[in-house]
């Protein structure tokens, strides 16, 4: 027995539904830029949105260390969220900034200490974040508990002799200056970490050698425990 054709109110009842299920049945699928992830997320997942210091910043989890987020050129402070998560697992409070100058990640480390109850504060910078990171570590002695720097080069030596993680790719041709910097500056507790590949920053999450980044940024956290 041959099948009826649709009717006209029958297809314009199907292309109806179509249109209603590819709106509104995955309003989470989209990306997060460049380090992002696609797929559904949650407001607690995707962090708690916060003004510091008139600037845009993204906060996540709750305790007594932190660690303050400054990414790179071509990334933005939800880029992060993934790693933030990590932290927040780890009993952390993580802060992303959207605005990664030295002002403004002091700001930053300033509001988890007075606002989140936090104790020690961990400065991390990827690429061009990490200058934001030094800036604010120089220019404000005791506000930093330690320094994580993520493919980024600069003078350390008015650095605190806290905990301090330089890392790069082994193929950046940043390797001599990672090592140049954990001999420049100050205290026993700086550490060198190359790592195989050419990815550079916040790429190397992306990698094989993603999670022995992640490991490495965790313990450094816990070294002021």
């Amino acid at each position: 027995m041959r099948a009826k054709k649709p009717t006209g109110l029958s297809w314009l009842l199907v292309v109806v539904a179509w249109i209603y299920s590819a709106g509104c049945g995955f309003p989470d699928e989209q990306g997060g830029g460049p380090g992002g992830s696609s797929g559904g997320s949650s407001p607690a997942s995707s962090g708690e949105a916060v003004e510091v210091g008139g600037a845009e910043a993204i906060v996540w989890g709750e305790g007594e260390r932190g660690a303050v987020l400054a990414h790179g050129a071509v990334y933005d402070a939800a880029s992060w969220r993934d790693q933030a998560q990590r932290i927040t697992k780890n009993g952390a409070v993580a802060l992303a900034v959207e605005d990664t100058s030295a002002q403004s990640v002091a700001e930053a480390a300033r509001y988890l200490k007075d606002e989140r109850g936090v104790r020690d504060v961990t400065l991390v910078g990827a690429s061009a974040g990490t200058g934001g990171v030094l800036g604010a570590a120089e220019g404000n002695p005791g506000l930093a508990d330690g320094v994580i720097l993520l493919s980024g080069t600069g003078d350390v030596s008015g650095l605190g002799e806290y905990p301090k993680l330089f890392v790069a790719g082994e193929g950046e041709g940043l390797a001599p200056e990672v090592r140049r910097m954990v001999e420049e500056a100050p205290g026993g507790r700086n550490k060198a970490l190359i790592l195989p590949g050419d990815a550079h920053a916040q790429a190397i999450f992306e990698t094989s050698q993603g999670e022995r980044l992640m490991r490495a940024i965790l313990k450094t956290l816990n070294e002021n425990v």
